[in-house]
């Protein structure tokens, strides 16, 4: 799909406050309403915009601990582990990447005990290496025009 400025406009404001309305919207991008409306409902129908959603603290509603666990599963496990890893409640993300370690999870838990139970889980189906996270400097960053087109800046 082909976007063009006010779609990119409409994209940037969308991510960066996903609860907008189309008034406001609208108004930033010096449209109609409707027009405002339509030009999201097509960005929604060509599959572009996948969702919206609140983004929570996990810190903030008592799960304090957050670590990114790398488990280099073996192949015939991959399903069992898609299965019975992958969809615990634990994981935000999960990533299946090339390199030596065939996935990327990024997991929060109560404790530390939680994450080690976790982590005993993981080693079912291949080797793990585990690092807490201490900050985030970089969280759900928007996609931008300047990344599509490979704009680098300083």
């Amino acid at each position: 799909m082909e976007l063009d400025d006010l779609d990119w406009k409409l994209l940037d404001l969308l991510q960066r406050d996903g609860r907008m309305t189309f008034t406001d919207l609208a108004k930033r991008v010096a449209l109609s309403a409707p027009a405002t409306t339509e030009r999201v409902r097509r960005l929604e129908q060509a599959g572009v915009i996948t969702g919206y959603a609140a983004v929570v603290s996990p810190r903030l509603v008592g799960l304090p601990i957050e670590a990114i666990v790398r488990v280099r599963v073996r192949s015939l496990d991959t399903p069992r582990f898609r299965e019975r890893i992958v969809t615990l409640a634990q994981v935000l993300d999960a990533d299946h990447v090339t390199g030596d370690d065939c996935w990327l999870l990024r997991v929060v838990c109560r404790s530390t005990a939680e994450l080690e139970q976790f982590v005993e889980q993981a080693q079912r189906y291949g080797d793990t290496t585990t690092s807490l996270v201490f900050s985030s400097a970089v969280r759900n960053r928007p996609v931008t025009r300047e990344v599509v087109e490979g704009i680098v800046s300083r």
